[in-house]
């Protein structure tokens, strides 16, 4: 099991300050293991996020719907759009009323790597938490913001 403390050789002034590094720390441990696991497909996390905001979704969407549901606010989201759009996963469709709106919609080709990505290994940073732990974290997370 970690210890942050002996992690990054550090003492904390307060249980508080520990807990913060902490969560600072776990949060960039879990993006590097995302990061890997999404990297044999090509994408990135963020971008994985994006398609299943518009899979879920069933339709087209707008780009600033898309942004205010993504889970990582990313001022990038337009160029990652941009790239899933060029490897084909998405595609841009004009909006009939307004020139200035662009609907983003999921292609056959990005719903495909959704289901590759799915019914291939999984990745699971909260193996060592039961349910009641996780639980109790995520309540805790909450209670934070």
């Amino acid at each position: 099991m970690g210890d942050i403390s002996k992690d990054i050789q550090s003492t904390f002034q307060s249980e508080k300050i520990r807990a913060l590094v902490n969560i600072k720390y776990t949060a960039n441990w879990i993006e590097s293991h995302q990061n890997a696991f999404f990297k044999p497909y090509g994408i990135s996390p963020q971008q994985y996020n994006i398609l299943r905001i518009l899979n879920g979704a069933g339709k087209p969407l707008k780009v600033q719907t898309i942004k205010e549901r993504m889970i990582e606010r990313a001022p990038n989201a337009t160029r990652m759009m941009d790239k899933l759009c060029a490897k084909q996963f998405i595609e841009r469709l004009s909006c009939l009323d307004d020139r200035r709106v662009v609907h983003i919609s999921i292609t056959k080709k990005g719903i495909n790597l959704l289901k590759q990505i799915n019914q291939g290994p999984k990745i699971d940073v909260l193996k060592n938490l039961t349910d009641n732990e996780a639980s109790m974290l995520s309540a805790l997370l909450d209670k934070i913001r």
